[in-house]
């Protein structure tokens, strides 16, 4: 049986009416970037979209990925490039900071010799407190109208990092 084919249209029709704007906003900057969306299904997200770096066929190209738990529209982004624009996290809302926090710590910044090989975790400082968190979850945030501005921010400048859209 052949596997069912999605698109963007399947993934906007699972998000709330509230949320469909900002899918399309940052929608239609990475492809206007250059970035290729992939909708998928898998057994932990169900239904997401995910934008990827062209020619780079592994997670390392994917910049960002739309979800919904619970109801709840979630992004993930990417922060490859974090440590060339750490002043975007001092600025970010309690809210976001809160949901960071509570991300998982990396296991591989504790002992090397723990999780996958290509893992590096998240290093990184927001308001003068540390923190080395799992890049599966670290950014992986709610989006409301409070984290809009600072999520299209965080892309933005990851992208321009990553030099794409130049």
């Amino acid at each position: 049986m052949a596997k069912a084919k999605y698109q963007l249209d399947d993934f906007l029709a699972i998000v709330n009416d509230r949320d469909r704007d900002f899918v399309l906003t940052i929608h239609n900057m990475l492809v206007e970037k250059g970035y290729k969306l992939k909708v998928q299904v898998t057994k932990t997200y169900g239904l997401h979209i995910a934008y990827a770096q062209p020619k780079i066929k592994t997670v390392k190209g994917i910049i960002a990925y739309f979800l919904v738990q619970a109801g709840q529209l979630m992004m993930r982004v990417n922060a490859d490039h974090l440590s060339q624009y750490p002043q975007i996290l001092d600025r970010l809302p309690e809210s976001m900071v809160s949901q960071i926090a509570g991300a998982s710590d990396c296991l591989k910044i504790k002992d090397p010799q723990k999780c996958w090989q290509g893992c590096m975790g998240y290093a990184f400082e927001i308001r003068g407190r540390q923190y080395g968190k799992c890049i599966c979850n670290c950014f992986m945030l709610t989006v409301d109208a409070v984290s809009f501005p600072f999520l299209v921010e965080m892309l933005e400048q990851e992208a321009v990092q990553r030099g794409v859209g130049r």
